[in-house]
């Protein structure tokens, strides 16, 4: 399929590395540096992205669309591609719940669009075997077939649009909110004064939380305010399946405190985080 053009929104860290895939595979992918930063830019010239400038430009001339944008922004970028008629292929592959991706769905297809739900589990693929794109949806297999080649795995699940999604959160439900909840519970070791005789215990009886929470700073703080949106829809999804959401929200609310590291150069410590954290 390296004869289509694959519009993209939008090169973040994530979405450029999907796009630097493509590239590399031989596939036309454009994107619209309307309105975009400059970090932005870099991002898809590095890539090796066609700035087309606008969205109607971009809309007009791919066959496949792939959104990757915060959370927040998902349903918003859906009504902006149908409100100019695409009737491509929609694929969806944010950090959503299921109900926020049919939302996203049902936008698009009545627009005349067919639509493909899509869950991104791992860091930006730079390395072979560490990220999957999993996919469900009728167009499904279409999508999977534009990531024969390359560091991206693929993998096409029996189901409707949502599944995809479904699975997403179910896994960062666990590792973004267990990151949290580490952060969160180290800060109550310092503020009470027994951070030293956790962290011992912690070494005799489970020693891998250090290293997880030595992991979650270096990594999860950095990026906590991508993380506000993805826990939020997190809760939502737990909601919707009649389960108790609070674990989702009270992580959300976790990265919300920690969004001032955004972009941060060095990782703060876990001091630093504890006194940002418990200044609210």
């Amino acid at each position: 399929m390296a004869d289509v053009t694959v519009g993209l929104l939008h090169p973040g860290e994530m979405g450029s590395a999907v796009g630097g895939i493509l590239r590399a595979a031989g596939v036309r992918v454009l994107w619209a540096s309307e309105g975009r930063s400059r970090a932005s830019r870099e991002r898809a010239e590095t890539a090796g992205l066609v700035d087309v400038r606008t969205l109607a430009v971009l809309v007009g001339e791919s066959g496949v669309i792939v959104s990757v944008c915060p959370p927040h922004a998902a349903v918003d970028v859906a009504r902006q591609v149908a409100a100019r008629r695409f009737a491509g292929v929609y694929l969806d592959a944010n950090a959503v719940s299921p109900g926020t991706v049919r939302a996203s769905g049902s936008i698009l297809e009545e627009a005349g669009a067919r639509f493909v739900d899509g869950g991104i589990v791992g860091p930006p693929p730079k390395t072979p075997g560490t990220t999957r794109l999993y996919l469900s949806g009728k167009e499904a297999g279409r999508i999977a077939a534009l990531f024969k080649v390359g560091s991206l795995e693929a993998i096409v699940l029996d189901g409707p649009p949502g599944a995809a999604s479904a699975l997403k959160v179910a896994y960062a439900a666990y590792t973004k909110g267990t990151a949290a909840l580490l952060l969160a519970i180290r800060t109550l070791a310092i503020k009470e004064g027994v951070d030293d005789a956790l962290l011992q215990e912690w070494a005799r009886s489970l020693p891998e939380l250090s290293a997880r929470t030595d992991a979650a700073l270096r990594g999860s703080v950095r990026k906590a305010w991508r993380f506000v949106g993805e826990m939020e829809e997190s809760a939502a999804t737990f909601a919707e399946s009649g389960l108790p959401d609070g674990f989702s929200r009270a992580a959300a609310e976790v990265y919300r405190r920690l969004e001032g590291y955004k972009d941060a150069k060095q990782p703060p410590t876990v001091t630093e985080v504890a006194t940002t954290l418990g200044r609210q």
